[in-house]
């Protein structure tokens, strides 16, 4: 991957209020793949019974995360948007720890790309929950 599309994605990220808001990092980037990692903060606590961080939290990090995947993938333009994004919760994520988002662009038309992406805290073994969404290809 071109240290441009890298340095697009991270300027992508950090360009986006709601991610500098919810604390997100690009953690890794490679052809077609993302990580990024958001740490606990009680801000964003959607249950304050249980501490756990809002589901919405959640699916904003994991819509950046696969924008920030399609960006990088080698047959991408350098920018994107989100047509649709299907999140499965699988389990809350557990209070205090950080969350990371991990996204892969696994096929791309001249017009869509295509998402996949899961959700994990520290309990590795167990997603927070999985994606699978597509993004525009712009200037097709």
């Amino acid at each position: 991957m071109s240290d441009q599309r890298a340095q697009l994605a991270r300027q992508f990220i950090e360009a986006i209020p709601h991610s500098r808001a919810l604390g997100m990092s690009l953690v890794d980037i490679g052809d077609g793949e993302a990580a990024i990692e958001m740490p606990y903060d009680e801000r964003f606590i959607g249950d304050p019974a249980t501490g756990v961080i809002s589901g919405g939290a959640v699916s904003a990090l994991m819509d950046t995360c696969g924008g920030a995947a399609v960006m990088c993938h080698p047959r991408a333009p350098l920018g994107t948007a989100t047509i649709d994004l299907r999140i499965d919760y699988m389990r809350a994520a557990t209070p205090g720890q950080r969350i990371r988002a991990e996204a892969t662009c696994y096929h791309i038309t001249r017009s869509v790309a295509f998402v996949r992406a899961v959700a994990l805290d520290d309990d590795v073994d167990r997603p927070v929950a999985t994606a699978t969404g597509t993004f525009t290809v712009e200037g097709a």
